[in-house]
Parts: structure tokens; sequence; C-alpha cells
């Protein structure tokens, strides 16, 4: 067999097995939260899934989930993240970035730090009306040791105008990664920065961490004007040294890949236990098993009443709760949004 022919079997197999990109929701289809929130000074994920934005006295944001997208290749949202506020002279450690985050169950086929560690390429799509060189970098969280960094710059040389970018990463032999399902490593898109994470010289191959070099290259700054919004979708992170096309799947895989750090509870009928105190108690079943037991706010029943979260683990949650007088059993109001976020 040729190496292309090679080459071809080995990619149809992983699009056959469905599970080529690292990234969850890469497509931006789902959005648990909402699909805009306004107001950010400080990121977080608040709309798309997965989808983190770290800002640190960078400007005030919206980000949201949109229908602009690349003409022709199957995307039908993007996320965007829109400057409502601006900042146009940054201190030194401001930073406006976007970030996904991995646990190290995901990366343990790469087999970093190792004579055997594999390649991987990055691929997205973006579009802003800020041209300029805009930096992505990669760190590896080692526990007990030296982080590790990597970084890549793109240029956008046309406004308002999507474009694809591509590029391959070398393997790191040096540090491995780890095996559990704690923050392990993350991708960063640099939009803004100060002086403290550019003005070193960025590293194309990984290099222990140093905080100078992690963005050094950007040179635009995305939050200097009102008018400035950038998008992204179809992020693809897979192992090789070409891209291939998009790994595009259902929504409920999908769906069902984000449930693993986001869920949304509601409809949780509450039946009467005990009629001596009226109490209405259930077992609520997440729907997959979650990466670690998650948050769950302060409920309430449709009758306003308090739900109490007895006990929590990482398939399901136990709530119960007491009423002043009899009727049928409670129900958790809708939407409610239980995390166990990286």
């Amino acid at each position: 067999m040729s190496k292309a022919a090679e080459l071809a079997a080995l990619i149809g197999g992983q699009k056959a097995l469905g599970h080529k990109n690292l990234v969850k929701n890469g497509a931006m289809v789902v959005a648990q939260r909402a699909t805009s929130v306004s107001g950010n000074t400080a990121g977080g994920i608040k709309t798309v899934d997965r989808m983190n934005p770290e800002i640190s006295s960078a400007g005030t944001w919206t980000q949201s989930q949109s229908t602009d997208v690349p003409s022709g290749q199957g995307f039908v949202n993007s996320f965007k993240l829109d400057c409502t506020t601006a900042d146009a002279s940054l201190s030194a450690g401001d930073v406006c970035i976007l970030g996904y985050r991995f646990e190290g169950l995901e990366l343990q086929r790469l087999n970093y730090g190792t004579s055997g560690a594999k390649n991987i390429v990055l691929s997205f799509w973006v579009k802003t009306n800020k041209t300029g060189n805009y930096v992505v970098n990669f760190q590896n969280i080692v526990t007990g040791g030296t982080n590790r960094t990597c970084g890549k710059v793109y240029t956008v040389s046309q406004a308002n105008t999507w474009q694809k970018v591509e590029f391959p990463i070398a393997a790191d032999t040096v540090a491995g990664i780890d095996n559990d399902n704690a923050l392990t490593a993350i991708m960063y898109w640099w939009l803004a920065s100060g002086t403290t994470y550019t003005s070193g010289t960025l590293s194309n191959t990984w290099e222990n961490t140093t905080n100078a070099n992690i963005a050094a290259g950007l040179n635009v700054n995305l939050a200097d004007s009102t008018d400035n919004e950038w998008y992204i979708t179809g992020i693809q992170l897979e192992e090789g040294d070409v891209a291939t096309a998009f790994e595009h799947e259902d929504y409920s895989t999908t769906l069902a890949k984000c449930q693993r750090y986001t869920a949304t509870l509601g409809g949780l009928i509450l039946p009467k236990m005990r009629e001596s105190d009226r109490m209405r108690a259930n077992t609520y079943k997440f729907p997959t098993t979650m990466r670690a037991a998650p948050t769950i706010p302060a409920m309430t029943d449709g009758s306003s009443i308090s739900v109490i979260v007895q006990s929590i683990s990482t398939e399901a949650c136990f709530c119960y709760t007491t009423v002043p007088a009899d009727g049928y059993g409670s129900e958790i109001s809708s939407g409610t949004v239980i995390s166990a976020e990286l």
C-alpha cells in the first residue's frame, strides 16, 4: 500500500470512529447556558459550551452564539466576542483571551513525554474587523513540574472576511500529560495583552513556560475600540501533520460530549414521600457521567420552596424539599445549570 493510501485509510478510519477531533463543540452548536450575555469583564463560559474567555482589565465584552459563519462549509454557528467598552491603553498584565481547556484523560493518545509522542495539527475559521498578527498558545500544565508552552502566530490580512487558519504543532517528547480528569492543558487564542506576555520571543516548539514568551508576536489590541468583534468556528485539533476536513457530527453527539462538563436540570418531579412532614424527594440522574461531582446552584420548586441537594455524585443528585401545606408533588423550575467545568 502506498503512503498516500495508508494516510487515506487512517483518516477514513478516524472519521468512522467519529473522534479524530480532540475539541468538543468546535462547531459552536451547543449553548446550554444562553445564546448571548453582555457586560463581561472577567470572562468565563456563559454562552457556547466549552468556550471560555479569560478577561482581566481589558475592556467589557458581549459573548454570544452567532449565526455568522463561513459560506459553504456546513457550519451554522460561530462564537463571537464583541467589545462594548474599550481599553486602548493596556497595563502590563491585562489580557483578553479565548481559552479551551482539556482534562488529561482526553490527551493520552498523544503519548507526550515519550519517544513515540505524536504531532498534532490545529485548524479553525476566524473573522474579525481588526487586521494584524494574532497568537494561539498551547500550555501543558505539569503537576509537580515545569509547565510547557508552544505558540503560533496567524495573520488576519483582510477585515470582516472568514479565513481558515491551520498549522502543525510538533510533538513534545520531554513532558508527559497528566492522566487524570483535572485541568491539564489549555489552548489560548490571544486577542489583547499587556507586555507581561508579549515582551519576549514566541517559541514555535515546546519549551518551559516563560510568561514574556507566551503571546509574543501579538500586535493587535482587540479591546481598543467598541467597533471590534471577533468570530471563530470549526475548531479542530487532530493527530497528524496535515489538517483534514472538519469532523461534523450530529447535535445529540456534541451535546452528550458537552454534558460531561455542563448539564441543565429541569422538570424534576419531587413526589410526596412522607405525609407526616409533607416531604418531597427524588433522585435526578444526569444525562451522562460528569467529569466530577457538579456544582449545583440554589434551586426552588414551582412554589418558590427551597430545594435541598442532599448528595451529589458524577452520576446523580438526591434532592428534597418540605412544603407547608398538602398538595401535589413539587417540580424544579427548568433551566438550572449544573457545572463540572475545568
